[in-house]
């Protein structure tokens, strides 16, 4: 289904359209980053508080990172200083990348199992999907952010894959 390669590739493509996107987000003023534009999580700060809050959580389940300390419905709230959001960004950004760096086949193979609080119950899902959930969740609120980062007039660079790696 997906390699160790397709990890790699998607970590380093994640943490250059998040210095993008947030290079873009730091050159808008805290009130527009702040103002509820109708997304799913009303703003820039809180899509971006969440897609931090998520990428946690999945890399706890894969054992390498701290679980949130908040639940996903405080998600868009876990960090409301949005320089100390992008702190903690990179250096997750860093963790995604070594834990990529480090995957074997093995441990795409087989089950994960955990307990959602999104949905109140214990799931399994086989590992290889839940890699790439990873991923397609940045893309689709990152994606989210790039739409509201542009109706300020601001620009992030190319966000097609073949264009930002080299």
């Amino acid at each position: 289904m997906i390699t160790p390669e397709y990890a790699r590739t998607m970590a380093r493509y994640n943490a250059e359209l998040n210095r993008r996107i947030y290079g873009a987000a730091l050159r808008l003023s805290d009130e527009q980053r702040r103002s509820d534009q109708g997304a799913f999580w009303k703003s820039i700060h809180a899509t971006l508080s969440h897609l931090y809050w998520a990428d946690r959580i999945w890399l706890s389940r894969f054992g390498a990172a701290k679980p949130p300390e908040v639940p996903i419905t405080s998600s868009g709230a876990m960090i409301e200083d949005f320089d100390i959001l992008w702190a903690q960004r990179q250096e997750l950004d860093t963790v995604l990348i070594e834990w990529a760096d480090a995957m074997t086949p093995d441990e795409i193979a087989g089950d994960l199992s955990w307990r959602s609080g999104a949905t109140g119950r214990d799931m399994t899902k086989p590992r290889a999907l839940l890699i790439m959930q990873i991923f397609n969740h940045q893309t689709h609120h990152r994606g989210q952010v790039h739409a509201l980062i542009t109706r300020f007039g601001e620009k992030t660079g190319d966000t097609d894959l073949p264009f930002v790696l080299p």
